[in-house]
């Protein structure tokens, strides 16, 4: 997640100020999605709230916007390197929040997963015996109870997903005879592969497009089947790269594949466990000698 929240900040570092300074001549502002925030709530969390801040302190709005892009990417440093995992998690969760639901209008699937994988990190137990903070103290023995809910939790989160997201594809024909397959390929700016070369594929796209219903909706049951597991678990890792690698959405696919990993990794290749042992391993291996 560390690694997602900087190709985030890397993406958007040249136009991280007009993104979100207030220009009442664009069509779509921060303003705007701020203001369509306030009619929903007024404590959705805003990054109007720093400005608003910093201009009580005499910064400016670019000055502000700066300074809050320095401390997303330096959160998400730190988690990368593991240093002061838990407060860095916490404020990596929360500028991440405040710059998607300023940009609310704007914004795609892919930061309501890095918001919720970020959510996730904060509860779960840090650090891990790869990040410098074991090695900066000696840590408390690690929580496997909270370790084994938190990611019960997060198996359950990633099925419910996939299912209604398959679920809602499969309510209409277009998935079923290939169109919203094209449709989705050849649209800018997805249409990284030539519509010409997609053409040649024609024939293909209503099994490529049931392939993905079949995915999605079998997900929440065939990720549990012991002989069905690693199927799904890497056709589904399969249809994340290639919508990265032919659509061009790669922040979508990473975070994805890290939830999967995060959520059903340990299942799918237990050799995982001892680089991050849980209770239910620990338990089986104690049984086992």
């Amino acid at each position: 997640m560390g690694l997602q929240l900087l190709f985030f900040c890397f993406s958007l570092r040249a136009n991280w100020v007009s993104l979100f300074e207030s220009d009442p001549t664009q069509p779509v502002s921060r303003d705007l999605s701020e203001a369509v925030l306030n009619a929903q709530s007024h404590f959705i969390p805003r990054l109007g709230w720093f400005i608003e801040g910093g201009a009580a302190l005499g910064l400016n709005e670019s000055t502000v916007l700066n300074i809050t892009f320095a401390l997303l990417l330096s959160t998400g440093s730190l988690l990368v390197i593991g240093l002061f995992s838990r407060s860095a998690a916490v404020a990596a969760w929360f500028l991440h929040l405040c710059a998607v639901k300023s940009a609310n209008l704007m914004t795609y699937g892919v930061d309501n997963f890095a918001t919720i994988g970020l959510f996730y990190l904060m509860f779960a137990p840090l650090p891990d015996r790869f990040a410098l903070d074991y090695v900066r103290k000696k840590p408390p023995q690690p929580n496997h109870d909270r370790a084994d809910v938190c990611q019960r939790v997060l198996q359950l989160h990633i099925c419910i997903v996939y299912f209604f997201s398959g679920l809602t594809k499969s309510l209409g024909i277009g998935w079923w005879n290939g169109t919203s397959f094209w449709r989705a390929i050849t649209s800018p700016p997805y249409d990284i592969i030539p519509a010409h070369t997609w053409a040649i594929l024609t024939p293909a796209l209503p099994l490529l497009g049931i392939g993905v219903l079949v995915l999605e909706i079998g997900y929440p049951v065939f990720i549990w089947l012991r002989r069905t597991r690693l199927i799904w678990f890497l056709g589904v890792i399969a249809m994340h790269v290639a919508i990265g690698l032919t659509m061009g959405l790669y922040l979508f696919a990473f975070v994805m594949i890290v939830l999967n990993f995060a959520a059903f990794g340990l299942k799918v290749f237990p050799i995982l466990d001892k680089i991050t042992p849980t209770k239910a391993g620990i338990l089986q291996r104690r049984r086992q000698s």
